[in-house]
């Protein structure tokens, strides 16, 4: 064949795969064109929905298109987050991940509908909720070690209230025994709602919970605050310890939330998206906001939301496994 004709052919395919690519990258330029939809796989209401509608309003405004939160609840988060994962990967339909169904659900479902390292692309997490072990005041400890050394003598354990089987509490306490040798009896509820009723009554003596939830309780005398299981304290609740200050070595479980997109979602895209979201955490006024929701913020890359999901799912299988910990 002439060099000529070869030099022909190959610019000729060259200009046709640049063709080819034209519309993507306009796209991806210019996005977003319209309105996009953010699905929250449980109801109205609640710490993680109202996460998911002060994001989207603030990134929305960034992004000069609406982003519309559609709540799509049932089975523990599983529903909504399939269909995100199923998805058509363009950056028009985007997930509000939670770690309960992300990291927790593949662990303790026989199945789960999604693959969460190779079904989504994560854009960023959004921050940490702090999760807290509180007590019935009328319960004869006030501290954690005194807990732990109470239900050890106590006949049958200390119960301990969540909002359900295989939720990030439900493993705190689990873990908590595996750690110390605590001797702590999961009650799981069907919300954490109802546990807290109970364990104002004194129907239950401890509950597991996000530190939101138990503040306007523990600031009313109604409840009494017992440890965090984070890295540092609360900045709400300052005077109470960490379990790592009470006693309890490395021992560190949160919650988290989080932004991700259905896979092959394209690159330029998610960038786009995780440029704007860590604008929103950084913002003075967002944080406090979040900080009100008892959830700190945490800007970051694709990549690091990425490895934090990896750690949580090895770290949440070795804890299921030991506590034979299965969902129904």
């Amino acid at each position: 064949m002439p060099n000529t004709r070869r030099s022909l052919i190959r610019h000729l395919s060259a200009a046709a795969l640049a063709a080819s690519l034209l519309p993507a990258a306009t796209a991806q330029a210019t996005y977003p064109v319209k309105p996009i939809r953010l699905i929250v796989p449980f109801t109205v209401g609640g710490v993680t929905d109202a996460s998911a509608r002060m994001v989207a309003d603030l990134m929305g405004k960034r992004l000069g298109q609406p982003i519309n939160v559609d709540n799509r609840p049932g089975a523990s988060g599983n529903i909504g987050t399939s269909a995100v994962a199923t998805a058509e990967p363009d950056g028009y339909t985007l997930l509000l991940g939670f770690d309960g169904t992300l990291v927790i659900n593949p662990n303790v479902f026989r199945s789960v509908p999604f693959d969460t390292l190779k079904d989504f692309a994560p854009i960023g997490k959004i921050g940490d909720a702090k999760l807290i072990l509180v007590a019935a005041t009328s319960l004869k400890a006030d501290t954690l070690k005194e807990v732990i050394e109470l239900s050890k003598k106590e006949s049958g354990g200390l119960s301990y209230g969540t909002s359900g089987v295989g939720s990030t509490p439900h493993l705190g306490g689990s873990m908590l025994n595996i750690r110390s040798g605590a001797n702590l009896v999961h009650v799981a509820y069907k919300g954490g709602g109802q546990a807290m009723i109970d364990l104002q009554a004194g129907s239950i003596p401890l509950v597991w919970t996000a530190v939101a939830g138990a503040l306007p309780l523990i600031q009313a005398g109604r409840i009494k605050p017992i440890a965090v299981p984070a890295s540092e304290r609360a900045s709400s609740l300052p005077n109470v310890p960490t379990f790592i200050e009470a006693g309890v070595k490395d021992f560190v479980i949160d919650s988290w939330v989080g932004l991700l997109a259905p896979v092959r979602t394209p690159r330029p895209i998610v960038d786009r998206l995780n440029t704007v979201l860590n604008e929103v955490l950084n913002d003075a006024d967002a944080r406090a906001r979040l900080d009100k929701l008892g959830i700190t913020p945490l800007a970051g890359t694709p990549e690091q939301y990425h490895a934090s999901m990896k750690r949580d799912l090895e770290r949440y299988s070795e804890v299921v496994k030991a506590a034979k910990i299965q969902a129904e």
